[in-house]
Order: structure tokens, then sequence, then C-alpha cells
């Protein structure tokens, strides 16, 4: 999730402090409380599978690159900050294939970025 889900659940909890005090305009409230409904809703749910997400897309972008290895810390931060380094790798490969004319290793690069937009939909998302 971009942001991240603790940077969302700290400015909710500002937001839920803020709310608290009695001077808050009732509209305003009720907008402030709406939101944060949505959004720890939608935090639940990235929180729930965002480990399986990463695992399972580290997987596949190490077999794109040809690498070996599994994630063996399993946090959401250790698996994101590999995420990010084989997804930078995976730019420097598509560019490669691109430039080398190999386009059946571009459209296998394409269907990757296709399936982990697929990992990423929310249940909200309206396609």
């Amino acid at each position: 999730m971009n942001p991240s889900v603790p940077p969302v659940l700290a400015e909710l909890a500002a937001l839920m402090v803020r709310n608290a005090a009695p001077d808050v305009a009732p509209a305003e409230r009720a907008s402030d409380l709406g939101l944060t409904s949505a959004l720890l809703g939608l935090a639940a749910e990235v929180w729930d599978r965002q480990a399986a997400i990463l695992v399972d897309e580290n997987r596949a972008v190490r077999a794109l690159l040809g690498e070996t290895g599994e994630d063996a810390d399993l946090r959401i931060s250790a698996l994101q900050a590999e995420n990010n380094r084989l997804r930078a790798a995976l730019i420097e490969a598509h560019a490669a294939a691109e430039a080398a004319g190999d386009t059946a290793r571009e459209d296998a690069i394409w269907a990757e970025l296709v399936a982990s937009t697929e990992r990423r939909k929310l249940s909200t998302a309206p396609v």
C-alpha cells in the first residue's frame, strides 16, 4: 500500500484525537470519522495480505531474473526492501531486453507487472 500502513494509522490516530475535542463542528467530525472508518478498513485489508503479496511477487521476479533464494525475513519492511531491490533489477532487465529486441523476455516481464497489479488490487477497486 502506498503510503504504507504505519503512517496512515498514525495520521488516523491524530485525526481521532483532534476529533475528541468538544469544539469540532459536528459535520467536520462526521466527515473525519467516515474517512477514518474507510481508511481503517482498507488498511486492515492491505495489512492482512501484504506479506503474501510481497512473497509471491518477490518469488516471481526472482524467477524472471534467474535468481535463486527465498525471503527468509517475513517482516513487511524486509519484504518491501527486497521487493524494491528486485523491481529495480527488473527495470534494468526490461531495458536490456528492449535494447536487445528480446520480445519474449519483454512479454514475460510485462506479464509479471500485470500480475503484480492484480495481486495488489483492493477489494473496493472498480475494475
